[in-house]
């Protein structure tokens, strides 16, 4: 766990607006991938950077156990152009707490390192967070996703 600046960057794809109130975000999310999974949402995402996929948390009400949304895409060069649909967002948060969740993401890896980070004590501003899922997500069962937690 390591404190990084990140530049500036867009994402474009699908949301939802949820909370993790009476385990709301625990239906809504999968719901969110299951959709983004059947509709083929990435190939529908003009001028992407890399064919890595994003989980966004953002526009949070208050902390985490308010609403927030939730944006599953890719990570683009521009957003000129964006379909229908989908939606834009820009991740501007300068600073960021680096997590690793390892393991088999049958096994709710990444939703087990959120109990961990929501455990500890983290002046979190809550901008944006993101969950990185590349080349080391494509064996599913070691695999390793990368968080982004905002802190100020």
């Amino acid at each position: 766990m390591s404190t990084e600046q990140k530049e500036p960057f867009y994402v474009v794809g699908i949301s939802v607006r949820t909370t993790n109130e009476n385990q709301q975000a625990a239906k809504d999310i999968p719901a969110l991938w299951q959709r983004f999974i059947a509709e083929n949402i990435a190939d529908k995402i003009p001028n992407k950077s890399s064919n890595e996929v994003y989980a966004v948390y953002t526009d949070y009400e208050s902390d985490y156990t308010k609403p927030y949304t939730t944006i599953i895409g890719c990570r683009v060069n521009e957003i000129s152009n964006v379909p229908e649909g989908l939606v834009s967002k820009k991740i501007a948060a300068p600073s960021y707490k680096r997590y690793i969740a390892k393991g088999d993401l049958a096994d709710n890896i990444v939703y087990n390192k959120w109990l961990e980070i929501w455990g500890e004590d983290i002046n979190r501003a809550y901008t944006s967070d993101y969950e990185v899922y590349g080349a080391k997500t494509a064996d599913s069962t070691n695999a390793e996703v990368e968080i982004f937690i905002g802190v100020n």
